[in-house]
């Protein structure tokens, strides 16, 4: 597979990382010299310091013989002018551009291949696709979800007091008779596959694979009552935090069918009420119009006073998604020091993400994360029908059908030679999910999550998706 990437910001190199990790030629086509040599430094690939809208550059990329072109600069002009030379001059199966502008991404020129691009994704959309998915699922933390099954994957923090602290995992087992894994342990910045001998200590972040059910049930036994989410703070009325109050309020404003677009329905619940906090008096403005059935408020949330003041304390969650990720994460552990029952932040630099969780905040969402996820789903086909990426740890979480000419269909999971440090967490079989151990025996049409290092990758695929 051949990859041609415009753009070398953090979504690009992780994007161009992840690959060549998986064996795939990449090039990476950068204009700022700085840039271009930290890419050249850091990534085992061909680096072009040229623009990306230009047809020579493009050319000289090898283009045309590449399976997939991903336009990720900071310029929406950029990827979409880019995208359209490529449509027009070469012949690349997917096209894919990166969009800041709701306004591209929402209008219906998307659904028609716009300038021949396939699909064009909004950073701010997808990140508040991620936070509302959370919000629905009770924000105890953050979710992916798979295709085809109620199997999820969420973090949990081993805490002092906590049942699961300095204990090992096969302890555990033999006292909390609930049916979940424990896939990945993240301990001192260092992510470990766990057997049953690893012992979890406080301060420990875990992944952990269950069903709606199950998680309900671990939760119910470690003292997480569910929350209802009714009287929610959103903190910064940018665009994110825009799309979010419109699709909270179910319908009320003139945002609603920009929501129902770009979210779907929401669940059937009361009413919320929901306060927006921005510091721009204008913006306020602008979103007293946008969202009618929301209470605006112009207050600068960094103000010493403010979150008292607007009694953060009678709420149920709090919602930081302002431009500046240490604001969010000072308010979201601000506001749950005042009693707040959950907080989210937004954040930028990926590592925030771990430090967030050790603060006590419950969902910290990534928008780098977020996007490189998104596109790396896009770019998965055939059996690969869902991915996460975890890039600190060099893992990712697949969801792969079982083809009927692998050499792992009628082998028990145990007899399979999976690469060192892989996993497989989670089996659906006629729409039912469950936890396998080493001696269940895979069939063809088996929906697996395997977890696994980039560089096995490609083995992965291998094993279940051909003969091997």
């Amino acid at each position: 597979m051949k990859v041609v990437i415009v753009g070398a910001g953090a979504v690009g190199m992780q994007i161009a990382k992840q690959l060549i990790d998986e064996k795939k030629d990449v090039v990476l086509i950068e204009p700022n010299p700085d840039r271009a040599r930290l890419a050249s430094n850091r990534l085992d690939c061909m680096v072009l310091m040229r623009e990306g809208n230009s047809v020579d550059a493009l050319r000289e990329a090898g283009t045309d013989g590449a399976d997939f072109f991903i336009a990720v600069t900071d310029s929406d002009e950029v990827n979409l002018i880019s995208c359209a030379l490529v449509e027009s001059e070469f012949k690349v199966p997917c096209k894919i551009a990166r969009v800041r502008n709701v306004d591209y991404t929402s209008s219906r020129v998307v659904e028609k291949r716009f300038l021949g691009i396939d699909y064009i994704l909004s950073p701010e959309t997808v990140a508040a696709r991620a936070i509302i998915r959370s919000i629905e699922q009770g924000a105890v933390s953050d979710i992916v979800l798979f295709e085809q099954s109620n199997v999820q994957m969420r973090h949990l923090t081993v805490t002092p007091g906590s049942e699961f602290a300095n204990r090992s995992l096969s302890q555990i087992g033999t006292t909390v008779h609930l049916n979940f894994l424990v896939a990945i342990v993240l301990r001192a910045n260092r992510y470990i596959i766990p057997s049953g001998r690893t012992v979890l200590q406080p301060g420990d972040i875990l992944y952990v694979v269950a069903t709606q059910e199950g998680f309900d049930k671990l939760y119910q036994r470690l003292g997480m009552r569910p929350t209802q989410m009714r009287r929610i703070v959103i903190i910064g009325g940018g665009k994110i935090g825009q799309m979010i109050g419109a699709y909270l309020l179910e319908g009320r404003g003139r945002d609603a069918s920009l929501a129902r677009r770009l979210f779907g329905a929401l669940k059937q619940e009361r009413r919320r009420s929901i306060k927006i906090i921005d510091w721009d008096y204008a913006r306020c403005k602008e979103l007293t119009q946008l969202l009618p059935g929301a209470l605006v408020m112009h207050a600068d949330i960094s103000d010493e006073g403010v979150l008292e003041e607007e009694h953060m304390a009678d709420s149920d969650l709090v919602i930081a998604v302002t431009g500046n990720q240490e604001l969010n994460i000072v308010s979201a552990v601000y506001a749950k020091s005042l009693g707040v029952q959950r907080a989210m932040a937004l954040v930028n630099k990926t590592n925030y993400t771990r430090i967030a969780s050790q603060l006590g905040i419950d969902v910290p969402v990534s928008v780098k994360n977020s996007m490189v996820n998104s596109i790396l789903k896009l770019i998965r086909s055939g059996n690969v029908k869902s991915i996460h990426s975890i890039p600190e740890g060099d893992l990712e979480v697949l969801q792969i059908v079982v083809d009927g000419a692998s050499s792992a269909v009628g082998r028990e999971i145990r007899e399979i030679k999976l690469p060192q440090s892989s996993l497989v967490v989670s089996v659906l079989r006629a729409e039912e999910a469950f936890v396998p151990d080493g001696t269940y025996r895979l069939q063809a049409g088996d929906h697996i999550i395997v977890i696994a290092r980039l560089e096995h990758i490609e083995q992965i695929q291998g094993i279940f998706t051909s003969a091997a």
